[in-house]
This record gives C-alpha cells, structure tokens and sequence, in this order.
C-alpha cells in the first residue's frame, strides 16, 4: 500500500524523532502505521489520530539514553556519530551550513524558501533561515538559544523574531494563517499546558509592535519535510550577505559574548 510519507514521519512526532529511532523501530512503526491506515480504510472513514498524553511522553523518558533536548550534534539516531569535517581557521556562518548545522538545515532551507514565496519580507525570510539552527547546539528553549547564538551579527528585529518564534508557536492565531499542529501533540502530549514563562511572554509578544515578526516566522514554519521540495543554500547567500555581519576573525574568535557557542558548534567532542 502507498502512504503518505509527510504524514507517517509527523506522525511519529517530526524528522527529528525519526532520526533517533533504530531500523528496527523505524519497522515496527511503519507496520503500526500501515495497519491502522488498512484499519481506517476498511471502516471507510479516516481513523482520527491517537496523541500521547503529557504522562505518556514523560514514561518515555527512562527508555532512552539521550535526552530530548540534546543537540543534533551530540547525540546520533543512527549508530555511532561520525567524525566532523574540519572548519576553516575563520569560518563564516555559510561555513557552518554546510559543515555544522545538519539535518536542521533542510527544515530552514524549506521554511526560509516557503517565506520568499509567499511574499515575506527580506527579514523575515533570513529568521526563517535562522530559526531552528541552534539545534545542533541544543533543542530545549530554542528561540531564545538561537537568537542569543545570533544577536551580536544579526538585526534586532531579526533577533526578536528568533527568540519568540519559539513561544508563538504553541498560540494559533487563525487570523495570520497559524493553527496549532497536531505535531505538537504528539511532541508534548495532547494535553500539554505551556509552562507559564511561555504564557507571559506570549502575552508580551502578542503585543508588542514587532509581533508579526516571529509570528510569520511560525507560519511560514514547516511541520514535515516535503521530500518534493529541494532546496539549497545559494539562492540565500546574497541574503546572508546583506543581513549578517561576518567577524574577520571568524564566528567563535571574534571575543563576543557568544564566541564560546561558536565554538562548542565547531568542536563538540571536546571533553571539557
């Protein structure tokens, strides 16, 4: 039977998730979802999908040697990590696209390429490219990880739109094209309740001028990777170009406040 290849890898809760399964979990969960499709299609209706409550995801927890929040660098859903490509004496950040970010960097290629088409501003397209990068880094607390990582080389309203795309996202607003995707149940359980930090700074940003910003970013967002879409860097580097300033030393021996992240992303194998 043919399925819908979007839908099985949200359903199994993004392609980071599916990253960090085994071949043999990849199996068993496409047999899983293979039967209930065949289920659903016997009943002639579409089953409605099956979330994991906040309980369900917390006994998880115990069944894995990595936390969720590990960066994309320090930890490997399939077998053992690999040796890095060594950077440049003074690398650029289109040094770490290609050498550092990972498998990140299709999901922001997708979102900034999906932002330009429907019309967004230069800014807004180069915070699509922005946003999720961090994760090579670390997952927990993304927006505010990544808009630290960027903010001595980056505009503020490109900073702001970073940081707080992470808290808009768990808000739908209808009204700017932006519903709250069934990934995110399945991510923090059905009935996951944002912390209140979030709900405060939700409410900060729904206000504040700058509000569509981060809230484009969230639309313009991609949920599931569409393997019909191919994107690559260079329709972005003039962008780059014009909107991020490149320290001469190069990213991590500049002696900015966020030099050392620059270069925790060059050498995460160090041991100290």
């Amino acid at each position: 039977m043919e399925i819908d290849r979007r839908l099985f890898i949200a359903s199994l809760g993004g392609a980071a998730a599916v990253a960090s399964m085994d071949p043999e979990a990849k199996a068993d969960a496409l047999e899983d979802y293979m039967t209930e499709e065949l289920g659903a299609s016997a009943d002639d209706d579409k089953a409605a999908p099956k979330f994991p409550s906040v309980a369900d995801i917390e006994a998880q927890i115990e069944t894995r040697p990595f936390r969720r929040g590990a960066g994309g660098l320090f930890v490997s859903g399939r077998g053992n990590v690999k040796k890095l490509d060594a950077m440049p004496a003074n690398p650029n950040l289109v040094d770490f696209f290609k050498l550092r970010f990972g498998g990140v960097v299709t999901h922001c290629l997708q979102s900034a390429n999906h932002a330009q088409k429907t019309g967004m501003s230069e800014e807004i397209v180069f915070a699509c490219l922005l946003h999720d990068v961090v994760q090579s880094l670390i997952k927990t607390d993304h927006g505010w990880w990544g808009a630290q990582l960027f903010e001595p080389y980056v505009s503020e309203k490109v900073t702001f739109a970073i940081r707080y795309h992470a808290a808009l996202r768990f808000y739908p607003d209808s009204a700017a094209g932006y519903e709250y995707p069934d990934l995110y149940k399945r991510i923090f359980g059905e009935d996951y309740k944002p912390p209140a930090y979030i709900e405060t700074t939700y409410k900060m940003v729904r206000n504040h001028k700058w509000y569509m910003e981060p809230r484009m970013v969230t639309v313009n967002d991609l949920y599931a990777f569409d393997p019909n879409v191919k994107v690559t860097l260079d329709p972005f580097i003039d962008i780059i170009g014009r909107n991020f300033k490149q320290p001469k030393e190069g990213l991590g021996n500049d002696n900015s406040a966020v030099a050392h992240m620059w270069r925790t992303i060059i050498n995460p194998d160090a041991p100290l």
